[in-house]
């Protein structure tokens, strides 16, 4: 009995044992999940996440900082590993400097002071809204992408100009294609005709026989009063086509002395065309817009996208002209300052219409609500412009006749709409309906 019991008691303690070591082992593995869990977050945070510190760079720092250049403020990439190296400090004092620099300063402390001072005791934004894990994601950004070398391409050249002879040469050849087969019909004539005297045995004069076909041609009076009325009307007819072209420059594409890439701007940016060409919404021409409108840009964007090279344009080509913009401007990139040494662009004009044709673009685009791309085509695909319209007498006469005006909403029309339309008893008024086709209005 006695035994029975301490066999018992010897299994109770077992098996207590085993129950002691069982919920040690669970502890001791939570706590090994928790200490995981915490020190991977931890390693998250202090890595980022590239793709969305890429997000955040654009957003808010992209406007001031490139990663390998110095604009506005310093280059960005590597800065953690930069800072820690050259100045002892850690990530603990970027998150102060970034969320509020203009305290950092006030402080006293060295390095922020020293920054202050390099460029020009300009303040840096602050950024209050990031967390410190939006900065590690933008830090994980600055050094996870490693700086890529520049691909310099083979230079290519500019827009091939055909030659200005292409409509003559046209002309040329129409006209040798025209005394070709009038020479053919000659030949069939006369053997024809001869072939008529043989059958009705019509002996030819011996002076017409043996002799060459442009002799016989030019004994035939007939024969040369018809031909040179023919030639003179055809003449006519091609010099009137020639001297009407006289000033019709549609398809002009003369190369730019900076080469602006409409296609870039208006069609994969979406930059508006009133944006640089403003003065075509409040008076008679469209404006060339200044230099400074392409620095609003162009003091951030000193290259292109590889995305925007083409197998003509490389991105060595479009960095070249960015660079001939800054020395028109005398702006200095490497110092991020204008040096007041500038020079003159000589822009070559694409649309020019004669002094005796009056042409206002402000009521065109402003008060008639025209799109740009009715005279000018479509800009937003041309990498160089060109002449899009003929932009003749004609060409503007059928489209003051086929255009509608928009007269709903615009008060400038609301009295004359409403008598036109009851005088030709239509809702919708063209141009010409209201004046439009009237001498004066563009020839005074």
């Amino acid at each position: 009995m006695k035994k029975s019991y301490q066999s018992l008691e010897v299994n109770l303690i077992n098996n207590m044992k085993q129950v002691i070591h069982r919920k040690l082992g669970v502890t001791i593995l939570h706590l090994s999940l928790i200490f995981l869990l915490a020190f991977s977050t931890s390693l998250s945070a202090q890595d980022g996440d590239p793709v969305a510190g890429k997000a955040l760079f654009n957003t808010n720092c992209a406007s001031c900082h490139k990663l390998d250049k110095k604009m506005t403020g310093p280059a960005l990439r590597n800065v953690e590993a930069r800072l820690a190296e050259d100045e002892g400090l850690d990530r603990e004092w970027l998150y102060a400097w970034i969320k509020n620099s203009a305290g950092m300063v006030k402080s006293g402390d060295a390095y922020a002071n020293k920054i202050f001072k390099e460029y020009n005791g300009t303040a840096m934004t602050a950024f209050p809204q990031l967390s410190n894990a939006d900065i590690d994601n933008i830090l994980a950004y600055t050094a996870a992408i490693t700086k890529k070398q520049d691909v310099v391409l083979p230079p290519t050249g500019g827009a091939s100009g055909e030659g200005d002879g292409s409509s003559n040469n046209l002309i040329l050849g129409a006209l040798a294609l025209l005394f070709a087969l009038l020479a053919g019909a000659l030949v069939l004539v006369n053997k024809t005709l001869r072939r008529f005297a043989d059958d009705k045995g019509v002996a030819l004069a011996d002076k017409q026989k043996g002799l060459p076909i442009w002799k016989a041609f030019v004994q035939n009076q007939f024969l040369v009063l018809v031909t040179t009325i023919f030639l003179l009307l055809a003449a006519g007819y091609f010099a009137y086509g020639y001297f009407m072209q006289v000033g019709v420059n549609q398809g002009y594409e003369p190369v730019q002395e900076i080469h602006f890439s409409h296609r870039i701007h208006a069609g994969d940016n979406g930059v508006d065309c009133k944006y640089c060409h403003s003065s075509a919404r409040v008076s008679k021409t469209s404006g060339i817009p200044s230099l400074n409108v392409c620095m609003n840009c162009h003091k951030s964007i000193y290259e292109v996208a590889e995305s925007t090279a083409t197998a003509e344009y490389s991105k060595a080509f479009y960095d070249g002209e960015i660079k001939k913009l800054y020395a028109a401007t005398g702006w200095d990139d490497a110092n991020q300052k204008y040096t007041g040494e500038t020079k003159p662009v000589k822009w070559t004009r694409i649309h020019n219409l004669p002094d005796f044709a009056y042409f206002n673009h402000s009521q065109h685009v402003t008060v008639a609500g025209v799109e740009c791309q009715t005279c000018h085509g479509p800009v937003e695909e041309m990498e160089i412009v060109s002449q899009f319209a003929p932009l003749t007498m004609g060409w503007c006469i059928n489209c003051h006749r086929e255009t509608n005006v928009k007269v709903k909403d615009n008060a400038y029309y609301t009295k004359i709409h409403e008598q036109l339309s009851k005088k030709y008893g239509v809702e919708q008024l063209t141009a010409a309906q209201m004046g439009g086709l009237e001498c004066g209005k563009c020839h005074y």
